[in-house]
């Protein structure tokens, strides 16, 4: 709901009364959460500033503006514009939680935030490839997360942190041989302990619920090989907040993945339609997937003309968001040269195969392909 008028300020009662149990605020910020999900800042932060009124001294506002600049950064995550007012509100929240805990070192909710607030911040610098930072914060959020267990009523919440821990303790080090030795300061971690874990969360938290859903339908396309999952949990992620552009082109793309093309089709050509009519989220980071997609489906079908439209929007896409190591632009072009070769116009497929040896590592399939065409085909 949105509040007509703000209430005094108030402080928290007592210690023993966690606000992040309060089932009547809980009620009060649903439609406030779904809007910040949905890409309706404005109606959010209006109501996250009416909590801050509130409770001025407390985390919880300062923690769920830090979010709604999270999701703003998550649809393009080469963008950094947003990096550092996410930071000034998870650093105002940490504040917060750090003076709650220095009047009560007991006191597991204030625990509970500087886990999710440096939590946070690690996700970010593991972004920006910032390693040394997100070691320490992800170091800070275990030593946190640790203090907050043994309240039974926080378990749905806490267990998110725990979740993810299991999961790329053992994900980071197989994935990343040099970070090997910075993981082995860490405790040893289940992915399948995880992925179970995240599904309690998904389905039994509040406030941490669609998160443990975001990594659940990302670790399932693009880690687990479970497809049919991670379409499941993109639509139904998309039925509940349409206009987030993430989730939107995630659902296309699973769509795409499991094969229901026409479905996918649907989806992109939607995606593009928004970026024209530039609504808020939808940037070129998005059209890249979708023009891929829709790409895809021309070619199939033998539709060249559009096949290579999309193509050429594809490529686009990828050059106004800087996108050029993706496997989507690569893929464009290498098609691109393709065609161009068979529309015996040499001199243009050169051109593309060598912007895609320019962009893909050498290691890169991309690379090779560009490589084994160009020599087949004397170009």
């Amino acid at each position: 709901m949105v509040f007509s008028q703000a209430a005094d300020p108030v402080t928290p009662k007592s210690n023993s009364e966690y606000l992040l149990l309060d089932k009547g605020l809980q009620y009060r910020i649903t439609k406030s959460i779904n809007s910040m999900y949905n890409f309706d800042f404005p109606t959010a932060e209006r109501d996250f500033a009416v909590i801050m009124y509130q409770y001025p001294t407390h985390p919880l506002p300062d923690f769920l503006m830090a979010l709604g600049y999270w999701w703003r950064i998550e649809v393009d995550v080469t963008n950094t514009r947003f990096d550092d007012i996410f930071i000034r509100y998870l650093d105002r929240a940490n504040e917060k939680a750090e003076k709650m805990l220095k009047e009560n070192p007991k006191n597991k909710e204030a625990a509970f935030f500087l886990a999710a607030g440096y939590g946070f911040q690690g996700r970010l610098y593991s972004e920006r490839q910032s390693w040394t930072k997100a070691a320490f914060a992800g170091k800070n959020a275990l030593k946190y997360m640790d203090m907050s267990r043994g309240e039974e009523e926080f378990n749905p919440e806490l267990l998110l942190g725990d979740a993810l821990f299991n999961y790329f303790s053992v994900w980071i080090p197989e994935n990343y041989p040099l970070l090997k030795p910075v993981m082995a300061l860490f405790p040893k971690g289940s992915k399948q302990l995880g992925l179970q874990q995240l599904e309690t969360v998904a389905s039994t938290a509040f406030y941490t619920r669609v998160e443990a859903q975001y990594f659940l339908f990302r670790l399932y396309a693009s880690e687990e090989k479970r497809p049919y999952d991670a379409l499941r949990i993109s639509e139904y992620l998309h039925s509940k907040f349409p206009n987030n552009p993430y989730f939107h082109r995630s659902y296309a793309r699973h769509l795409y993945t499991v094969g229901r093309w026409t479905e996918s089709v649907e989806q992109s050509y939607e995606i593009l339609d928004r970026i024209d009519q530039k609504q808020y989220g939808y940037e070129a980071n998005s059209g890249r997937y979708a023009a891929f997609y829709l790409a895809e489906y021309h070619y199939r079908i033998g539709d060249r003309n559009e096949a290579k439209k999309y193509y050429l929007k594809t490529i686009a896409y990828g050059e106004e968001s800087e996108s050029q190591e993706s496997g989507y632009y690569l893929h464009a072009l290498i098609q691109l040269g393709k065609m161009a070769t068979a529309d015996k116009n040499k001199a243009q497929a050169r051109k593309y195969f060598d912007t895609v040896k320019k962009y893909a590592k050498r290691k890169h399939p991309a690379h090779k392909e560009a490589r084994d065409f160009i020599k087949k085909n004397k170009l």
